[in-house]
């Protein structure tokens, strides 16, 4: 199996809740056995009750691309994105391996979605479901499969459980 250079998730805001923070931990804990793996956290506006939607997505779109390097893949976690049993995540994963880049970094937005102009820098965008998970939920829920992928890869049991 090949590994990747490097793995990020980028999340719009600081994890709340120390439920969640616990279950992630864990899991990035696990991954760096597989993977170079970092979170990125950008943060999350402030005062908000004077801005529309629209500028909040903006202003957090400018802070992900800031954020983001040229040779980034980035792969939006979007409702209406793409949606991948565990098997073929991990199949997903192992064909971007193959291409060069920096790093593979999986975007969470805020509580909006994405600006425009994070839609068009990203190169794919993945679904977990077509029911909405909060954006602070799916932080776990991420890094839970991406590891799932990883010892799919390895074919070792974890996935089974």
């Amino acid at each position: 199996m090949l590994t990747l250079m490097k793995c990020a998730l980028l999340l719009v805001g600081k994890t709340t809740e120390s439920y969640l923070n616990q279950g992630i931990q864990k899991y990035v804990d696990r991954l760096n056995h597989y993977v170079s793996f970092e979170t990125v956290v950008v943060p999350e506006l402030k005062n908000t009750k004077n801005r529309t939607q629209e500028q909040q997505k903006k202003q957090e779109g400018e802070w992900i691309i800031k954020a983001l390097d040229e040779t980034d893949f980035v792969v939006l976690l979007d409702e209406n994105g793409e949606n991948f049993t565990s098997e073929q995540f991990a199949d997903w994963l192992q064909k971007k391996m193959l291409v060069p880049s920096k790093r593979l970094v999986f975007v969470v937005g805020g509580p909006y979605g994405f600006s425009d102009a994070v839609y068009q820098r990203a190169a794919f965008r993945l679904s977990f479901s077509k029911m909405t998970f909060s954006h602070q939920m799916i932080r776990l829920f991420f890094v839970e499969q991406l590891y799932r992928a990883m010892t799919i890869l390895k074919g070792e049991p974890y996935h089974h459980a």
